[in-house]
């Protein structure tokens, strides 16, 4: 374990308090939106990495769909991976809110290399909330002991936005249960070491009933891995499709009670989603400011393009759009650090981010002309990284499902 992941599980990263003892003069309370010293301290690192090791490589990665194995292993090294983990396995024990930070500062990078860490954050979610402490200390222990990586394995062939539709079985067999059923789009597929799954074990009951959560050795004998897909975007993530045929699961393996699995997979997501929107901000960020350094450096008819006002106001937009992106993110993990169910912003802040990172990729493509179609620039790679975010994690359209309900149900109640 590196010096700086001891010192960070020492020292532990504080939340700002809910009631700050900060007034003014007329005694109103103020809302406190700067980052702690710790998480400054935090962001630059992540911010430093990402310069030094991940921006300069990203084309690389993008041309030949290669893993990105070695920067993995130096991220592993310095405290930017497996941040979920609490201290009493091993890990750092971050908030969301501090691994937003991570997320943001990775993706200006390359989103594709940033999923391929956060993959492990997303499978380790449910073993967080819900694994007895046993499963804990040995599936996330390890995670912080080597630079191993893990998938979750929810999504099928024919299930995707529609959970309720997964048709994996699990049978109980004596002290086991026994899986079969087919996952798809498995972000680190053929690289974990180990798999959250969700598995149908009440064929005749409710969502809410009929799933179970298990860890599955990614060695156990019956599991197929398939193909590396070749994706539009993200291209060195490994994305694959897993067949479980006759697979045995020890019922230790079991993350929490029968039943409980879809409650499990779903609140993974309230920690999930706002990093994936932290991401979606950190590309939509560096499609701006490469918008803007271009078109202060291009002129046309005698000056900067900036000065013409449809290329400034486009400017603009890409601004406005981070920023407020951004504070999304932020309310939105800073409820869930504090104990506030953050469902609703979570859904908020995923569908923002996602569109205004589309939006930006595209305009910065549109402000850079046909140099912004080539891929000697940076930009055409990211409008093609963008698109996976209206997608993944659940669908924009999704996320408009779970907002307007809760916002229907709230003025019902009055």
């Amino acid at each position: 374990m590196s010096p700086f992941r001891l010192v960070r599980v020492a020292a532990h990263i504080p939340r700002v308090p809910v009631c700050a003892k900060a007034f003014s003069a007329s005694a109103a309370p103020r809302i406190n939106l700067a980052l702690t010293p710790e998480q400054l301290e935090l962001q630059q690192l992540a911010r430093s990495f990402t310069e030094k090791e991940i921006t300069p490589k990203a084309a690389y990665h993008d041309r030949t769909g290669e893993y990105p194995v070695e920067i993995l292993k130096k991220a592993w090294e310095v405290g930017l991976l497996n941040t979920h983990v609490p201290a009493e396995y091993g890990g750092l024990g971050l908030g969301v809110l501090d691994c937003a930070l991570i997320s943001e500062e990775m993706a200006y990078g390359c989103s594709g290399i940033q999923t391929a860490a956060e993959a492990n954050g997303l499978a380790e979610a449910p073993v967080i909330l819900g694994a007895s402490d046993a499963l804990k200390k040995k599936y996330l222990g390890r995670m912080t002991e080597e630079p191993l990586m893990c998938a979750y394995c929810v999504t099928e062939p024919i299930a995707g936005s529609d959970v309720a539709g997964i048709a994996t079985k699990a049978v109980k067999k004596g002290n086991s249960w026994v899986l079969n059923g087919s996952k798809m789009w498995i972000t680190n597929g053929g690289k974990a070491n180990w798999y959250f799954v969700l598995a149908k074990t009440d064929p005749s009951a409710n969502a809410g009933k009929a799933f179970t959560g298990f860890i599955v050795d990614a060695d156990s004998a019956g599991i197929s891995v398939g193909k590396k897909e070749i994706n539009m975007g993200q291209k060195c993530s490994d994305t694959r499709g897993i067949t479980f045929e006759d697979v045995e699961v020890s019922d230790e393996n079991r993350i929490g009670d029968v039943g409980k699995g879809f409650q499990l997979a779903m609140g993974a997501f309230d920690i999930t989603r706002p990093l994936v929107a932290a991401a979606a901000v950190g590309l939509a960020r560096r499609a701006y400011e490469e918008a803007l350094k271009y078109s202060i450096e291009r002129k046309t008819m005698g000056k900067p393009i900036s000065e013409h006002q449809a290329i400034a106001f486009m400017l603009a937009d890409m601004a406005i759009g981070v920023e407020a992106a951004r504070g999304l993110v932020h309310k939105s993990a800073w409820m869930r650090d504090n104990g506030q169910r953050n469902t609703l912003y979570a859904s908020m802040a995923k569908a923002m981010a996602s569109e205004v990172a589309n939006k930006n990729a595209a305009d910065a493509v549109q402000i850079f002309g046909g140099n912004g179609f080539n891929s000697e620039y940076p930009v055409e790679k990211l409008m093609r990284d963008a698109k996976i975010f209206m997608i993944y994690e659940g669908t924009s359209q999704i996320q408009r499902l779970i907002i307007s309900r809760s916002v229907i149900d709230q003025a019902k109640r009055g």
